[in-house]
């Protein structure tokens, strides 16, 4: 599963790093400084589950995006999702899911209107963590889990809540069956 992380910064940095450092084919859609930032320090994450600096993480500007990718993983600011759903606009293809792990709703309604309802899952992160004076990722606590679901199933059968080292595969919902999530493999 190739993944794309739309930035690199606390919560993308984090569970993008993460997913890399568990041998994931990840790579961060990244601008400017950042880039090189990447490219000449890595990518550090300092954290009470474990510390880890990925040197030199795969990354990519909007302008040299040229194939789709199976999974986006949005962790963009709300006021910059204008110009992130741009920036990866070129690697959304017909099997895209875009995962959105930013505040609020809004960004469903925008993100359905852009790229249709059946690319967008619903997603939230539960996650305490800045980037440092370095530019490296500090988490501050022990919690690090997604929620990841389809958006507007009735009854709300389509959520699941995952501890971050456990994205993806199979898992046995709330329901107890046996349900397949998006894939997503630490």
């Amino acid at each position: 599963m190739r993944i794309l992380v739309v930035g690199a910064g606390a919560t993308g940095g984090y569970f993008g790093g993460r997913l890399l450092q568990h041998g994931r084919d990840v790579t961060f859609l990244v601008r400017g400084p950042r880039t090189a930032a990447l490219a000449r320090d890595g990518l550090v994450v300092h954290s009470p589950m474990g510390d880890v600096t990925l040197s030199a993480p795969p990354t990519v500007r909007a302008f040299d995006l040229n194939e789709s990718y199976d999974l986006i993983l949005l962790s963009c600011k709300a006021y910059g999702l204008a110009a992130a759903m741009t920036d990866f606009a070129a690697a959304v293809g017909p099997q895209t899911a875009i995962l959105p792990l930013l505040n609020g709703m809004a960004h469903l309604e925008a993100l359905d209107q852009r790229f249709g309802s059946e690319h967008v899952l619903g997603g939230r992160c539960m996650i305490a963590a800045t980037l440092d004076e370095n530019g490296g990722v500090r988490h501050l606590n022990r919690t690090h889990a997604l929620t990841v679901g389809q958006v507007g199933i009735p009854g709300g059968t389509g959520w699941h809540h995952l501890p971050a080292a456990r994205i993806g595969g199979r898992h046995r919902g709330r329901a107890g069956r046996r349900e397949r999530n998006a894939g997503v493999v630490c």
